[in-house]
């Protein structure tokens, strides 16, 4: 299938009535800055948002003819990430950029990344400063060594919601995933392409205090959900290996 467009960017939404109207054009007009208007789409996929977030999505898409807005049953921030991309995948861009709608990134850093395209199948981001609460680092902190225990792989920010992966790599990466969606997909992938021999680059990006909306997973049940990520990790790196070599072939 003929490539009609350079760039997918995926952002899930979920209880953003408060920004949603100022984040859809703040990226699509970031992105309008490094690529041409008719060659992105910017895919919104509205997890089932109890508040406006969908009513806006689906007004916003008369203005803004790049936007495509999905709205889907509530299924977790990582779900609508790996749902995300497969509807992008099978959009057949060259790229696939994934980022937040909570409005902590940016436009401005993906420069950085589009820059690096040709380089590298996988381009990753990580927060140099990130503004979160200190549970939360903490568990990002837990989560980085398990890793490195695991699989013997350092990622300064394995789970970072700002990255850019060539098309035809990500179809590779999500076929690879457990037949469960993962809680956390984008961890599994950014391992995958680490091991993959993919140079991940690991720009730094500017990451802002949340001040509107809420963080869905807090506290303990953060905590459950890490051990969650932890076992699922655990069990996949018995497939690793004979997965990372299906990619390296495929």
């Amino acid at each position: 299938m003929e490539n009609t467009l350079d760039l997918v960017v995926v952002i899930p939404a979920y209880n953003e009535e408060a920004c949603i109207r100022d984040v859809v054009p703040m990226w699509i007009n970031g992105i309008a800055e490094v690529v041409p208007l008719d060659r992105f789409k910017l895919l919104v996929i509205n997890d089932g948002s109890r508040d406006q977030t969908g009513a806006i999505l689906d007004e916003l898409t008369g203005s803004y003819p790049n936007l495509i807005a999905k709205h889907q049953l509530n299924g977790g921030h990582g779900q609508a990430i790996f749902h995300g991309y497969q509807m992008a995948v099978q959009m057949n861009p060259q790229f696939v950029f994934q980022t937040d709608s909570d409005d902590q990134f940016i436009p401005g850093d993906f420069k950085k990344f589009w820059e690096k395209r040709n380089e590298s199948d996988f381009v990753l981001g990580f927060r140099e400063v990130r503004n979160d609460d200190p549970f939360r680092l903490i568990i990002t902190r837990i989560l980085k060594y398990s890793l490195l225990f695991i699989y013997g792989t350092y990622i300064h920010d394995a789970n970072i919601p700002f990255r850019l992966i060539r098309t035809s790599f990500l179809a590779k990466l999500i076929k690879a995933l457990p037949a469960k969606t993962p809680f956390a997909p984008n961890i599994f992938l950014s391992v995958l392409a680490t091991k993959a021999g993919q140079p991940l680059f690991n720009i730094p990006v500017l990451h802002k205090e949340r001040e509107t909306g809420e963080v869905s997973i807090r506290h303990m049940k953060l905590l459950k959900v890490c051990w969650q990520s932890f076992l699922e990790l655990a069990q996949f790196r018995l497939q690793l290996n004979q997965l990372v070599r299906e990619i390296k072939k495929g």
